[in-house]
């Protein structure tokens, strides 16, 4: 057998299903893993590897006694340094709460372990999660193991770094603009971003504004399902979580059913390179158009695009509301350790008045509406997932794209943040590389609540890119990580 830790998930979980595979063997290699590259990318910042092989060996013995295994049994999974996971710090990436260990789990952790997960560790975040480069002064920048010269994207990527490197089979993201998928498309991994509240989230300061959600991330689309099956659960604690009928079921965890193959060739597939705003790269054009191309002999695909009125207008209140609402406090009592994009967003929110509020949350209501209409004929978008190839993580954000200046730090994610406003469920899919030589990602996005359909179309994608060897996207040279020197040695390595 090749080495475990580079096993996707389900096939790890049904070798040791089938007592092919230990748990111990395979947190083995994970730590492994992370002991040999971590040093050049940055990607695990909290360890907890002796309570993993702790639970390993519980894990092992559980097999050999008969008992039932849950849908993650024995599976290391990272954890976004959003969650909290008893015993390991939670800082978010701020200053703040650079000491902050929690004693217990929250509801998402708790999930994963009562599916039979073991938690690897803490992966590596922005500020709050706040814009989409994976630096912050505790534990300073994530690179893309791509390239280390660039970043991985964000705000989730530590996780995505983790998965392309096979830290871990599983992690867990977050995704407002697309925190989950931006570092899924930089990194050569999938991101989910679910429809809101199948994912419920139980400690949001601002819960009733849906903008965002954690979901899974992953190498694979079936895997994202996999672990979606255990994320997925009614919540009264998140106001958006369905608690009766009415949401499309998630993937059976208990068997690890695959997902429900589409026929692709009867589905109706709009792509847009912009949904007819986001300012899109050149670079990012091209790819998108040439991988348009080539899956035109499977899919019936036309040019269009749902209308996006209003969308930067209205992404930009909404979210100022949400960190003005978040972080006021926190900027006030603790200035010196804000930094500079969490402050922007909450001078932004002062600004704003309760009319600028009422007209954008009027105006999200016909954008969501225009939305729907559009999928009435239409079952899924192609669009490229980030607007910008990847560029030097000393950039804090893209000042300008093909010579424009962006609006703001987080404005060259428009091409995600164009689906939050709606609300639909959006995958980020690897589909090889752009003229950079650097990872291309394609998002696929369907009807509101239909998380099992998108997914499952992201897996039949991934087969016919899979042969298609223009399409395919080869891992990272992990051995030239390993003889990388340590990234914290680079100048700039802390730096905001």
């Amino acid at each position: 057998m090749s080495d475990p830790a580079d096993l996707t998930a389900i096939e790890a979980r049904r070798m040791i299903g089938r007592r092919q595979l230990s748990p111990v063997e395979l947190a083995q290699a994970c730590i492994a893993r992370v002991e040999a590259l971590d040093p050049a990318v940055n990607a695990v910042v909290a360890r907890n590897f002796d309570r993993l092989m702790d639970e390993a060996h519980g894990a092992e013995a559980a097999v050999a006694r008969g008992e039932p295994l849950g849908a993650l049994h024995g599976l290391p999974v990272a954890i976004k340094d959003m969650n909290d996971v008893a015993g390991l710090p939670t800082t978010y990436g701020s200053e703040i709460f650079a000491d902050n260990v929690p004693d217990s789990d929250d509801s998402l952790v708790a999930s994963v372990r009562a599916a039979g997960g073991l938690i690897l560790g803490k992966t590596n975040v922005p500020e709050w999660s706040a814009g989409a480069n994976t630096r912050n002064r505790v534990f300073g920048v994530t690179a893309n193991p791509y390239d280390l010269e660039r970043t991985c994207a964000g705000s989730s990527g530590g996780s995505a770094v983790a998965l392309a490197t096979r830290m871990a089979p599983l992690a867990t993201g977050s995704d407002l603009g697309g925190s989950l998928r931006n570092p899924a498309a930089y990194c050569g991994v999938v991101g989910f971003r679910p429809s809101p509240g199948v994912v419920p989230g139980t400690t949001s300061e601002m819960a009733l504004l849906p903008m965002s959600t954690s979901g899974p991330m992953a190498r694979t689309a079936a895997d994202a399902a996999l672990l979606l099956s255990v994320l997925s659960r009614p919540d009264r604690r998140d106001p958006w979580s369905q608690t009766g009928g009415g949401r499309a079921a998630a993937p059976d965890s208990a068997s690890l059913a695959p997902l429900r193959a589409p026929d692709l060739s009867r589905l109706r597939v709009a792509a847009t390179e912009d949904f007819g705003f986001a300012p899109t790269e050149s670079v990012v054009r091209e790819a998108f158009r040439d991988r348009v191309r080539r899956l035109a002999s499977h899919l019936r695909i036309e040019h269009a695009t749902p209308d996006c009125p209003q969308a930067d207008r209205i992404f930009a209140v909404l979210r100022a509301v949400g960190f003005l609402g978040t972080h006021r406090d926190r900027m006030e009592r603790y200035p010196e350790k804000v930094g500079p994009n969490v402050r922007a967003n909450v001078e932004e929110g002062l600004r704003y008045s309760a009319r600028d509020v009422a007209e954008a949350l009027a105006a999200q209501a016909v954008y969501y509406r225009a939305w729907q209409n559009f999928f009435e004929s239409v079952d899924f978008v192609l669009s490229p997932a980030v607007t910008v190839s990847p560029r030097n993580w000393r950039e804090l954000y893209p000042a300008e794209i093909d010579g424009q200046p962006t609006q703001s730090y987080y404005h060259w994610l428009a091409l995600a943040y164009a689906t939050t406003i709606a609300g639909h469920p959006s995958v980020t899919i690897p589909c090889g590389t752009d003229a950079n030589r650097m990872p291309f990602g394609l998002q696929i996005v369907g009807r509101r609540n239909d998380d099992a359909g998108v997914l499952a179309v992201a897996a039949e994608l991934e087969a016919v890119i899979s042969s298609d060897a223009s399409m395919r996207l080869s891992r990272p040279d992990l051995d030239a990580l390993a003889a990388a020197r340590p990234l914290r040695e680079v100048e700039g390595f802390r730096d905001l």
